[in-house]
Order: C-alpha cells, then sequence, then structure tokens
C-alpha cells in the first residue's frame, strides 16, 4: 500500500519532519472514514515520539474525513506543529493547513479553497440529502479555516464558492499563513495596528508635554544646544 506521508528524522537533533506530498488518500481511503488500519498507522506513527515537528505540505487535496482526522490528530499533538506549505495546500490539504500553531508558506506557494463536492445515485430524495451533506461538511471546512483566520463566515463562504486561489502575501494578510518562509518581520509589523498606534499618542502626548514644560528664555538654548550636535555629526565628531 502506498502511503501520501512519510517520516524524516534527524539523528542529530531529534527533529522529526512530516512529509504530505500528493492525494490525501490511498488504495484503501474507506479505512480513513472507519478508523480502521490507515489512520491508526498514521496516528502510532505521529505519536511514536515527542517534541516539536514540522510539517511540509505538497499536497493538491483528497478525502476530506482524511484531512479531517490529520487535521484533529495534528490539533491534539502535544508538541508544537509549524506547518510549511512548500508549493501547493489546495482543498483538503488546505483543511491540514490550518492545524499548525504556526503557518507558514513558501514565497511561491499556494493555497486553494473551493466548495466540496461527491458522487450521487438514486432518487431526488437521495439527491437532496447528498446535497445537505455536502453543505454540512462546507461548514465544518468553515471551521477550520475561521479558527485561523478569523475571518467572517460569510467572506470563507464566498471564497469556497469562488475556488480561491491565494498567493503567499495574501495568505499572510488574510491570516491563513502567519509568515512567509525565509521573510522575516519587523518590529513594527510584528505590532498590531493598535498597539502602533497606541505608542505613537504616547509619544506625542510626551513630546507636547516636554514643549510645554520649557520656558521661553530656555527655548533658544535648547536650539543652540541641537543645532551643536547636529553639526559635531556633520563632522564627524570634530569641532
Amino acid at each position: 500500500m502506498s502511503k501520501f506521508w512519510r517520516w524524516i528524522k534527524n539523528e542529530a537533533t531529534g527533529e522529526r519532519t512530516l512529509r504530505l506530498d500528493g492525494m490525501i488518500t490511498d488504495d484503501e481511503f474507506l479505512s480513513w472514514i472507519f478508523d480502521c488500519k490507515t489512520a491508526t498507522e498514521f496516528r502510532d506513527e505521529l505519536n511514536s515520539g515527542t517534541g516539536d515537528i514540522s510539517v511540509w505540505i505538497n499536497s493538491e487535496g483528497g478525502d476530506v474525513f482524511a484531512a479531517a482526522k490529520i487535521y484533529n490528530m495534528l490539533k491534539d499533538y502535544k508538541g508544537k506543529v509549524r506547518i510549511k506549505i512548500d508549493s501547493l495546500a489546495a482543498s483538503a490539504a488546505s483543511v491540514i493547513a490550518m492545524a499548525g500553531d504556526v503557518v507558514e508558506i513558501s514565497p511561491v506557494g499556494m493555497i486553494m479553497i473551493h466548495n466540496p463536492s461527491t458522487w450521487a445515485e438514486g432518487d431526488s430524495a437521495e439527491m437532496k440529502t447528498a446535497a445537505r451533506m455536502l453543505d454540512d461538511v462546507k461548514e465544518s471546512i468553515i471551521n477550520a479555516y475561521e479558527l485561523k483566520t478569523h475571518l467572517p463566515r460569510e467572506q470563507l463562504a464566498q471564497m469556497m464558492d469562488d475556488e480561491t486561489w491565494i498567493h503567499a502575501k495574501k495568505a499572510v494578510e488574510l491570516g491563513f499563513a502567519d509568515k512567509i518562509i525565509g521573510e522575516e518581520k519587523s518590529e513594527e509589523e510584528k505590532s498590531s495596528p493598535r498597539d502602533i498606534s497606541s505608542r505613537r499618542q504616547i509619544m506625542n502626548c510626551l513630546s507636547n508635554a516636554l514643549k510645554a514644560s520649557v520656558k521661553p528664555e530656555d527655548k533658544k538654548k535648547l536650539v543652540k544646544v541641537a543645532n551643536l550636535r547636529r553639526r559635531l555629526r556633520l563632522n564627524g565628531g570634530k569641532k
């Protein structure tokens, strides 16, 4: 039986890396739904070690129930889970990506989200049942996206309707990813807009307060000192 996952262990550091490549399913994909051999094997391998893990994803998606099980296993894992989107996390694979404590994406990586689909046969009642099931599955997928991005459910539902492809910068902007691999955030970028605004307000208040406390006769002295310091810098410290 071929597997869509494989573990890599750094013997020197003990660090473990999980690679999810290709279709999230196999010849016995129904075993994921009923929690039989395949899902149990994955869980055993995941829990065979301890410590933080990195999960590289390069997948076009696959079975939504298999993805849901992997998502839950990664969320339940005791160590820190760092997701790294290699080139593509599409469809069901995008759900797995939302399980990371930290989600990183390659500068050339993509995330794709869309509505779930299935095949069905039978009379009109069975078709309606299949349609209701797809609606419920969609809501469960939105749960994972919403927990990660904090975007409104209506916006996420529309993005799925539109089959939305999300490049790296957009993924960070929307909250599907925390950072682009290899790109460091500045200290100001790490702070929220509210924090930055608060600091600016505090600095402005302090500046105004200092200006108000200076006596008129002292202002000329301060200007002279500032000009002297400026000249010293321009002259390399020489008078």
